[in-house]
């Protein structure tokens, strides 16, 4: 049996754009995505913390060091520039591995600067 786990997080990023004309995405600072795990055009979960909006899309690699958070296409509708959102990636293990695994957490400043990046969650508290 496998199970789908959390892989990956960037936690409370800030919207920086929105671009509906796009083919869509969404475009993520580079550095963000290799700290929590994610891959480019691998598939993530959205959550937009100001209006509880939850959908899917896939990333795209933004220029290093650049705090790029951009919905793009359809996405785009979904969000606010200024808006918090929590990018989540799962990935498939089997009962070995799920029992093992913690995912990477990347908490990110005000500018989508990676703060702290930790392979822990728990309800209620965050090591």
């Amino acid at each position: 049996m496998n199970l789908t786990m959390l892989k990956g997080k960037i936690h409370r990023a800030v919207v920086t754009q929105a671009e509906l004309n796009y083919v869509g995405s969404i475009t993520i600072d580079s550095e963000l995505l290799e700290a929590a795990g994610i891959l480019e055009y691998e598939m993530v979960q959205i959550v937009d913390v100001q209006n509880g909006n939850r959908f899917e899309t896939y990333t795209i690699a933004g220029e290093p060091g650049s705090g790029m958070i951009c919905l793009n296409g359809a996405a785009a509708r979904q969000v606010q520039v200024g808006d918090n959102v929590i990018i989540m990636c799962y990935a498939s293990y089997s009962d070995k591995e799920a029992k093992e695994h913690k995912p990477k957490v990347v908490f990110v400043d005000e500018k989508n600067k990676a703060t702290r990046v930790t392979n822990y969650e728990k309800h209620g508290e965050l090591g």
